[in-house]
């Protein structure tokens, strides 16, 4: 009997749970590692912040989750991952050895600006920003990637002065030049090309020779992996994420697999591809149980992306093609939330098929 760790329920452990909820694999015994029992979905946090769903309404189950797909589900945090010795400790000290594991924990928010971490709310864990975030008013976000642009105008529709910094550009000219429109349109103050130098108590936003006051500063920079991520034995990139084969295998150690924020790959770290992950992680599970060669991931350089603008308001793009309005926002709430049916359905259903 393999034993089989998964750590993490990103959307690509959610896709594989469902799937083997319609199909089990035999031969195999599964644990599932995740620190929430329910887990926000993170493509609706915007519309949780601006009003738009409960809270409720964008959570999935994950124990439920993990039962349906017959895997035991600990709720904890890895504190230590060592590939070497096939062994994953958790903060209540319990080791979990393992013959087979596979990451997707998603990854933290890059906090080496000075005073980020003491002085700035992280925007990940979601569960903690939608529990520590409370009244709006004064709010700096700093990060201008499309967690960043969300939120900035999330918290504008909710009734907040925002003040969005982004240091670099993240989007492809045409795409970058929608979302500015969206973000003045909506009077987010945005300021382009703009470093967060330091955060200090106050908290007090540091940028060049510019110092200001907010109520909140929100952090939402480029991803950064688990310092558990760091000291497992892998073979990382130079950011610090798990190198990986075609397969989603680690190159150093075949017999951990990465994928979503985990994996150094070359595409854009975002739930659309990590499912993609899923998808793959889910017939190569039942091929490495088997005996089976393993399939090789096919990268999609023009998944959909979709943006929320604050009201039920989005931005679509795919490849070189972009459109906006309320449709794209409602085209987004149906994706969503058949998304979740799936996650929190009592039977999983042949979605997709």
């Amino acid at each position: 009997m393999k034993r089989i760790l998964l750590v993490g329920a990103g959307h690509a452990h959610a896709w594989l749970l469902t799937s083997l909820a319609k199909a089990p694999v035999y031969g195999a015994r599964f644990t599932l590692v995740s620190p929430s029992a329910r887990q926000v979905y993170s493509a609706m946090l915007p519309g949780v912040i601006a009003g738009h769903y409960r809270r409720q309404e964008a959570e999935f189950d994950v124990a439920m989750l993990a039962e349906r797909g017959y895997a035991e589900f600990i709720q904890a945090n890895v504190v230590r991952f060592d590939a070497d010795r096939h062994v994953a400790t958790l903060n209540n000290g319990r080791e979990l050895p393992f013959d087979f594991a596979s990451l997707n924990a998603g990854s933290r928010t890059e906090d080496a600006v000075p005073g980020a971490s003491d002085y700035a709310l992280s925007v990940k864990p979601f569960e903690q920003l939608v529990d520590k975030l409370r009244a709006v008013s004064h709010v700096a976000v700093a990060g201008g990637g499309a967690a960043g642009a969300e939120l900035a105008m999330a918290l504008r529709q909710r009734g907040g002065e925002v003040t969005l910094y982004a240091d670099r550009p993240t989007f492809a000219p045409p795409l970058a030049r929608r979302i500015e429109r969206e973000l003045r349109r909506r009077r987010v103050d945005y300021r382009p090309g703009m470093h967060v130098d330091a955060v200090e108590e106050g908290p007090v936003l540091v940028a060049g020779a510019a110092r200001q006051r907010f109520d909140l500063v929100l952090w939402a920079t480029g991803p950064a992996p688990h310092a558990w991520v760091t000291r497992s034995h892998l073979a990382l990139d130079q950011r610090g994420f798990v190198q990986v084969d075609r397969a989603l295998r680690s190159v150093s150690h075949p017999h951990v697999f990465a994928v979503g924020d985990c994996a150094a790959l070359d595409e854009p770290k975002s739930g659309v591809h990590s499912v993609r992950h899923g998808m793959l992680l889910a017939d190569n599970m039942r091929r490495l149980v088997s005996g089976a060669a393993l399939e090789p991931y096919l990268p999609n350089p023009k998944a959909l992306m979709l943006l929320t603008c604050g009201a039920r308001y989005a931005i679509a793009a795919r490849g070189k093609w972009s459109a906006q309005g309320r449709w794209v926002w409602w085209w987004k709430n149906a994706i969503d939330r058949r998304w979740l049916r799936r996650l929190n359905a009592t039977r999983v259903s042949s979605y997709g098929s």
